[in-house]
Formats: structure tokens, C-alpha cells, sequence
């Protein structure tokens, strides 16, 4: 009765393996959880989105591998997590995947302890946030076209 998973299609970034470079972001007012009212509390009182509207991820991977189509490849990324106006440090386990000449295939999954992001745990009735959170990307991205 106590869980819930908030989603979103809206994740934005880019991977360049050349210079060995990942910044991902998403705008927070995009999470859904299913109930509108749900989502309005976690928006305005818990995320604050009006003041800290983005969750952005920017560092590198540890050991650029070398990609050939079709075949996954386990990865770290290192780098800077910043959520409701803190930064931190974080390693993010995953994996990438060439799909076709243009496409990548990201799989990631971290940990996110609340407190550490000063973002305050909600106790309602019905439903109780727990201080840690996970955090999964599953993303397509595409060679941007060169103009």
C-alpha cells in the first residue's frame, strides 16, 4: 500500500565517448506517480520544483570501452548528482550498448538518501516516502545529426 514509483519520459543528455563526457537532466515537474494530488504534494513540499526545477548528472565513465553493435557492456560513470540545490559525488553503475551506428542504449541504477539532499521525508496516512530512493535510467540516444 506504501509504494509507489514515479516515472518519467522526459530524461535529457548526452554521452560524447570522445572526450569522455555525460551530462543528463530531467525537469522534476515531469515525475508522475499515477495521483495528481500525490504528485502536486511531492512537486511543491518535498522537491520544491519552483525553486529547484531540474536533477541533473554530469561527470565521465571510469574505463571508456569500446563499442561494437549489439553488445553490452558493463560501465561506471563518475561524477556530480545535484537535486533540490545540492551537489554530491556519486559512482553509477550500468551499462551501454551500441545499437546501430546512431544509437546507444544506456541502463543505469543508483541510490538517492533524501536527507543527503536536505529534501525532507513525507509521513501521510496512507503512504510513507523511505529515505532511500532508486534511481533507474533506461535510455535510447541518438547521434545528434551534424548540421
Amino acid at each position: 500500500m506504501s509504494e509507489f514509483t514515479g516515472e518519467s519520459g522526459q530524461l535529457h543528455g548526452l554521452i560524447n565517448l570522445d572526450k569522455n563526457l555525460l551530462d543528463f537532466y530531467i525537469d522534476l515537474n515531469t515525475l508522475k506517480t499515477g495521483i495528481g494530488l500525490r504528485d502536486r504534494h511531492m512537486r511543491e513540499n518535498y522537491l520544491e520544483t519552483k525553486k529547484f526545477p531540474f536533477a541533473e548528472f554530469t561527470g565521465q565513465i571510469e574505463n571508456v570501452p569500446t563499442l561494437i553493435i549489439g553488445k553490452e557492456v558493463p560501465v561506471t560513470a563518475k561524477g556530480k548528482f545535484k537535486i533540490h540545490g545540492v551537489e554530491r559525488e556519486i559512482e553509477v553503475p550500468g551499462t551501454i550498448k551500441k545499437l546501430t551506428e546512431g544509437e546507444l542504449g544506456l541502463k543505469a541504477e543508483f541510490k538517492v538518501l533524501l536527507g543527503d539532499y536536505n529534501i525532507a521525508i513525507p509521513k501521510v496516512m496512507f503512504y510513507e516516502l523511505a529515505e532511500e530512493q532508486i534511481v533507474k535510467i533506461d535510455a535510447v540516444l541518438k547521434k545528434k545529426k551534424k548540421l
